[in-house]
């Protein structure tokens, strides 16, 4: 049986009493009616594995390892007969060794741990987060794998879609997305794997071809973590989300998904763990081999890169092989098309820490299994110690977010001063972050253009706040990002808010989204912007699992228009491969400003380009922008005024503010009055 990406389809005469270093895991060999257990540690002087039943308070087997008999290399192992113990559901390691925090080692012989290559996690009753923190036993109190067994064969799935130009990606959190009574899912399915089936005609009216979930992995329950971004195990799907079956039922969204023609993309986390620094729990890899997984300094502290207590140890083979394993049971088992790594910079570091520019083997290790895999790799390119974005990463393929996209966009639409330059560069593709000269091609489309994701503030409170408001999170409005280039249009919040504030936050949630589906690259938006969503200006809700991050679905039927403005303008970019493109746009494009050439004074605010289509045998693009408080006439610069036809003008009510190309009127004069603070778009025939 497969189990975590590895099986064993033969099993040699001395491994019946030995068992086999390969695969890594628990694994089921239905033949033999027996499990095959492999676990690796370094230092661990001794290793026993424990089976339990029914009652986790006491094992049903406690068998020792023989370090000569069963042990190959650093990978201990053995081979036991489903009959020899009857009743066996769960199982766990318990490691021996020294306990020396100034050398590294955090050995517990009394603990119980969970195998990092478990494919599901138990969590009996009484299980204990303090119990795992506290020296000595926490025996019926912690996690355990379940015991693989035999399962049916599923057919071949139907071929993934795969999307180009006309991926539009969509962040959303497999709670928060249901979990609130207004999401019209059925009650039991609420903040589940099922619970997202029955929004899939939502998403595809909207238009998203990618959804991007934030950690579906197993973390643990009671961190208190609600993003999930506190990974306990690299291969169980979190239980949290699930009615019953967490593995069956997060099959079973992919297959939905991807019948609908969606992709999805995981954001996984492998930079760090759910142990935490020092003072946190022992639930795995700290008592496996505590330095052999984790970056330690000479004294034996942690190096926190991660900001989470501690970072993974990346350059260790262990390490590379549980995340690679783990990508490829993720990728051929659970049929997932793509994997956002978070803080990916982390990967490129040595084994003492230190940013390896030039051959990190865990970048290059993805690189090639992702190839191989035919699946989508996004980095986060930046850590707390290192900032790697564009061609500093050294994941040459590797699309990136791009959060240079996001601080210049926020900045221009803001109205701060001395953005034209930056603008353009963004919405050519950040060539200046991706190059394509010779020796140093990139694409356009490896830049992940974003204005907002699950961390910092949604869209409507980026035109809603000027400050973070965390007080809910308990650490005294001190957590979160200072400065987010975030303008609240003249009102803090909501409350009291005049209506001309109201209005123009809306005009301004549209010149965003605008914006961010005209810029060659790949889009990604946050679930809820589309519908004016707030968190009430948190910008760090990482522990909220209550309304401030459940969608209330209320805000889709007050703000329609807006749903139906992101609707469109999603629908324009899918229609035109002109603007998303493998290669830059080139001589096909020409800068303008309000008229005459483009205006790159400290003080410019305005911008105008001409996108040319023919190559693509489609219509050309127009684009005006006052980014000014005050209006402006703008002259169209290319052709004859009645040649071109308005599609958008982000200052006009709905539903005038976009329309469809056959409903679109041509224009009566060459010179156009923006509004303040819009956006215009033209188009004109092939």
């Amino acid at each position: 049986m497969a189990n975590g990406g590895g099986t064993l389809t033969t099993v040699e005469e001395w491994e019946r009493s030995e068992g086999s270093p390969s695969p890594l895991g628990a694994t089921w060999i239905d033949p033999e009616q027996a499990w095959n257990f492999s676990v690796f540690s370094r230092h661990a002087s001794g290793m026993a594995l424990l089976l339990y039943g029914a009652d986790v308070h006491h094992a049903l087997l406690e068998l020792p390892l023989d370090p000569v008999r069963n042990k190959s290399g650093r990978i201990w192992h053995c081979f036991v007969k489903k009959a020899a113990v009857p009743g066996a559901r769960y199982y766990a390691w318990r490691a021996a060794g020294p306990f020396n925090p100034a050398t590294g080692d955090r050995f517990d012989a009394q603990k119980v741990l969970l195998d990092p290559n478990a494919s599901a996690v138990y969590f009996p009753e009484t299980f204990s987060r303090d119990a795992a923190g506290a020296s000595g036993s926490n025996e019926g109190r912690a996690p355990l794998g379940v015991l693989p067994g035999p399962t049916p064969l599923s057919g071949p799935e139907q071929p993934s879609p795969r999307h180009s130009h006309d991926a539009i990606i969509y962040e959303l959190h497999v709670k928060g997305f249901t979990a609130h009574p207004t999401s019209g899912v059925t009650p039991s399915h609420r903040g589940t794997f099922l619970g997202l089936i029955e929004k899939i005609p939502y998403l595809k009216d909207l238009g998203v071809t990618v959804v991007e979930l934030l950690p579906v992995h197993q973390f643990d329950p009671q961190e208190g973590n609600y993003w999930g971004y506190m990974t306990l195990n690299f291969f169980a799907p979190h239980r949290g989300y699930a009615v019953s079956d967490p593995i069956a039922e997060f099959r079973q969204m992919v297959k939905a998904f991807h019948e609908a023609g969606i992709e999805v993309w995981l954001d996984v986390v492998y930079n760090h763990t759910a142990e935490g620094g020092a003072a946190g729990p022992t639930y795995s890899l700290r008592g496996l081999d505590n330095s052999s997984y984790y970056l330690v300094q000479p004294d034996g502290s942690y190096l926190n890169d991660s900001g989470c207590g501690n970072t993974t140890r990346c350059a260790h083979p262990a390490v590379r092989a549980l995340v690679l394993r783990s990508l490829r049971y993720w990728a051929g088992e659970m049929s997932v098309d793509g994997f956002r790594f978070d803080l990916a910079s982390v990967f490129a570091r040595n084994s003492r820490g230190d940013v390896d520019m030039e051959e990190p083997a865990m970048v290059h290790e993805i690189g090639a299994l992702g190839s191989l895999l035919d699946v989508r790799l996004i980095a986060e390119a930046w850590d707390i110690g290192a900032y790697l974005l564009g061609r500093s990463f050294p994941g040459l393929s590797w699309r990136q977010w791009n959060g240079q996209f996001r601080d210049d966009l926020r900045a221009f639409v803001k109205g701060d001063p001395g953005k034209v330059g930056a603008l353009m560069t963004r919405l050519y593709g950040s060539d200046d972050l991706f190059p394509d000269r010779p020796g140093d091609v990139y694409h356009p489309y490896q830049s992940i253009n974003f204005i907002t994701a699950h961390d910092g503030f949604c869209l409507y409170d980026l035109v809603a706040y000027n400050h973070k408001h965390n007080e809910a999170n308990g650490h005294g409005n001190t957590d979160g990002a200072g400065d987010n280039l975030s303008w609240n249009c003249g009102w803090e919040g909501d409350h009291g808010a005049p209506a001309e504030v109201l209005a123009l936050r809306r005009r301004q949630v549209k010149n965003f989204f605008t914006l961010l589906m005209l810029a060659n690259g790949t889009p990604m938006f946050c679930a809820g912007d589309e519908f004016l969503n707030t968190q009430f200006g948190n910008n760090n809700p990482y522990n909220q699992d209550n309304e401030i991050t459940w969608l209330d679905w209320n805000h889709l039927e007050q703000n329609r228009d807006i749903f139906r403005f992101f609707q469109k303008m999603i629908g324009f970019r899918k229609q035109r491969r002109s603007l998303g493109r493998s290669r830059y746009w080139r001589e096909d494009v020409a800068w303008y400003g309000v008229s005459g050439g483009v205006d790159h004074s400290f003080e410019s605010r305005c911008l105008a380009w001409r996108l040319r289509g023919e190559n693509f045998r489609e219509s050309d693009i127009y684009v005006m922008i006052n980014g000014h408080w005050q209006p402006l006439v703008f002259e169209v610069q290319e052709g004859q005024a009645n040649e071109w036809r308005r599609i958008v003008d982000t200052s006009r009510p709905s539903p005038d503010d976009i329309v469809d190309a056959e409903a679109a009127e041509p224009l009566s004069s060459a010179q156009y009055a923006l509004s303040p603070r819009s956006v215009v778009v033209l188009t004109r025939s092939a």
